[in-house]
């Protein structure tokens, strides 16, 4: 590598410069502190770890999006974090043992091998929340809940919001007896939209006349709340677990619009983003002119089951520098008060009592003649009548 190239970055991976990093972190607390008021407890799980354990119960593409190390001490494979929700999980299954549901939150970088989408990053800061412990629709109205005031902090008015439950395909696709790789055909074309491909796939196939119409018919199971109803019609013929899929979603759906300032809900029972992960109820939030969803969360139980505690489980996540990208909110300007690099102890206890309140004070070095700008200060201390008083920058 040249000298010039020696402060080039890998492709995806980027430095937060200061006016972004204020950002971030500013965000950052503000998130903590409203998980907390919500009753979630933080924690803090490592950024590597034995690759088996990081991976136990974990999906291929998971273990596809993963770093992995050789640990010099053991000889072991370890592995950097892509995805802190099972270290959740083994947190609360293994550490915890709480026998009440158990709310946690975690908020920290994880690195994957490959962006999720074009431009993306490899280094995602990756914020979430959990709710372990109770598998009914209070825990998921409050998981979503959660999300849509936290975008709402972050300053992203203009989210909406998608519902589905995976329990609907996964039903029809049991009722039709779809062998598996006319399962996975078959998803892959709802996940395209691609209505033709489902109806070939589906005329291919020896499902029964009334599973291939029902299945063919998710396409148009998308829009506002009558799309629950239209989705009852539709599949009055489903087995019990469709049915029971619908009525967690409308119990879920319910919940929220009952919330203040509850958003308008869409519902989509083709959109499966997740299928393999997901069990019960799932939900992403898009804005207009992001082509792929900025949070999304769901119902995922048994994930406790492979760290020996077989726990209900539903979460969200999200990348924190993505929710920055779609802020509409500013940056704060940065202020401050510049003082005099002396020795006088006035000076220097006037300084510590402004740092004690909260203020900041940046002081000049020796010979510096800069001007109080460039130091993001718009206030200095100076020395009045023998005493020092805090006026406007010059």
């Amino acid at each position: 590598m040249s000298t010039k190239d020696r402060w080039l970055l890998p492709d995806g991976v980027e430095e937060i410069l200061p006016v972004e990093a204020r950002r971030v972190e500013s965000l950052r607390r503000r998130l903590l502190d409203l998980f907390e008021t919500w009753g979630y407890e933080f924690v803090m799980p490592p950024l590597i770890e034995y690759l088996e354990s990081l991976l136990i119960g974990a999906s291929r593409d998971l273990d596809l999006q993963t770093f992995k190390v050789t640990d010099h001490l053991t000889g072991r494979l370890m592995g950097v974090r892509p995805d802190m929700t099972p270290q959740a999980a083994r947190i609360d299954a293994h550490y915890l043992k709480r026998g009440a549901p158990t709310r946690l939150c975690y908020m920290g970088s994880v690195l994957r091998t490959k962006p999720d989408g074009f431009g993306g990053s490899r280094e995602p800061l990756q914020l979430g929340a959990e709710l372990y412990g109770h598998a009914g629709p209070d825990a998921d109205a409050e998981i979503l809940g959660l999300m849509i005031e936290s975008l709402r902090l972050a300053g992203i008015r203009d989210a909406h919001f998608d519902l589905g439950h995976v329990g609907v395909f996964r039903g029809l696709a049991a009722q039709a007896k779809l062998n598996v790789e006319q399962e996975t055909e078959l998803f892959e074309a709802l996940q395209r939209k691609a209505s033709n491909d489902v109806e070939a796939l589906l005329a291919a196939s020896d499902a029964p006349t009334a599973s291939k119409r029902m299945l063919a018919g998710l396409l148009e199971l998308s829009g506002g709340e009558e799309v629950l109803a239209r989705a009852r019609k539709q599949c009055r013929d489903a087995p019990k677990p469709v049915i029971r899929a619908l009525d967690e979603l409308q119990a879920v759906a319910d919940r929220v619009a009952k919330r203040p300032g509850a958003p308008t809900l869409n519902f989509d029972l083709a959109e499966l983003s997740g299928y393999h992960y997901y069990t019960g109820v799932v939900f992403s939030a898009f804005v207009p002119g992001y082509g792929q969803a900025i949070a999304r969360g769901g119902r995922y139980d048994g994930i406790g089951q492979a760290f020996g505690r077989d726990r209900a489980a539903t979460g969200f996540g999200a990348d924190l520098r993505q929710w920055l990208r779609v802020s509409a909110a500013t940056t704060p300007v940065l202020t401050g008060v510049l003082v005099s690099n002396s020795d006088d102890s006035a000076l220097q206890a006037e300084t510590s009592r402004l740092r004690a309140e909260g203020q900041r004070v940046v002081m000049r070095l020796s010979g510096d003649k800069s001007p109080a700008s460039e130091f993001g200060c718009d206030r200095e201390l100076v020395k009045k009548n023998g005493r020092w008083v805090i006026q406007s920058a010059k």
